[in-house]
């Protein structure tokens, strides 16, 4: 017998990672259970070695004494256990497309994730981008246009599937830090946080903030201004 898959993840807070598996492996109708890893704790980096069987980091899907680690791994395990889920698109030319920009997100857009990084209990008004920021920006921008003009959206490549959760904790730093895209962009950036499972994640991340430890944001404490981050469908 199969053992139950348990998806270790990071608290949704903060977790940009966890959230992009975590969403493959929703999207896919997958069954698997949650173990939690408080990334603000002292303890978390010994916490993680042990959920994940010395590998560290998080999102591993643990099946057994399996340990499957890294969110693009994670969402081929899922798209092949769930082929009719639509994780990747049918055409073949779109499905290359579509892999190839998840593993730009996956290695790259390094200024946008250092100086914007993923935080649900604040959002940063008076945030403003550096070059770097503003370049990755450019290529994001470029990049999400032209599938958007191929597709017509609502998504990247008409339904949800992978790339839109790779790409779910940028419209998630946009939105946090205030940042400025094309309108079309936008609608992409709104379509990702309206989507249902995003809702899920980011209501969990509201309770969860009411459990945890205080922490002092290194944003915060730079003198960025932190306002209230409301449930998105009501904003």
């Amino acid at each position: 017998m199969v053992a139950r898959p348990v998806l270790v993840i990071g608290n949704r807070t903060y977790s940009s990672w966890s959230l992009r598996g975590w969403l493959v492996m929703a999207q896919a109708g997958l069954s698997f259970d949650e173990e939690i890893i408080w990334l603000d704790m002292p303890d978390h980096k010994s916490a993680m070695r042990a959920a994940t069987g010395g590998v560290g980091t998080v999102p591993t899907l643990r099946i057994g004494d399996i340990c499957i680690a890294d969110s693009l791994a994670i969402a081929e395990y899922a798209a092949e256990k769930a082929p009719d889920a639509g994780l990747w698109p049918k055409d073949a030319m779109d499905r290359a497309l579509a892999r190839s920009l998840t593993a730009r997100m996956h290695s790259g857009f390094t200024n946008l994730r250092r100086d914007c990084p993923m935080n649900l209990s604040n959002r940063f008004l008076d945030f403003k981008p550096d070059d770097g920021v503003l370049a990755d920006l450019a290529v994001l921008q470029a990049a999400w246009t032209e599938c958007l003009n191929r597709s017509a959206g609502p998504y990247l490549f008409g339904a949800f599937g992978a790339v839109d959760a790779f790409f779910a904790p940028v419209a998630i730093r946009v939105y946090g830090f205030n940042l400025s895209l094309s309108r079309q962009c936008m609608d992409y950036v709104n379509a990702l946080l309206d989507h249902p499972l995003v809702q899920q994640w980011i209501t969990a991340a509201r309770l969860e903030q009411d459990v945890q430890r205080p922490r002092t944001d290194r944003l915060t404490a730079g003198g960025f201004t932190p306002g209230d981050w409301p449930i998105l469908r009501d904003r």
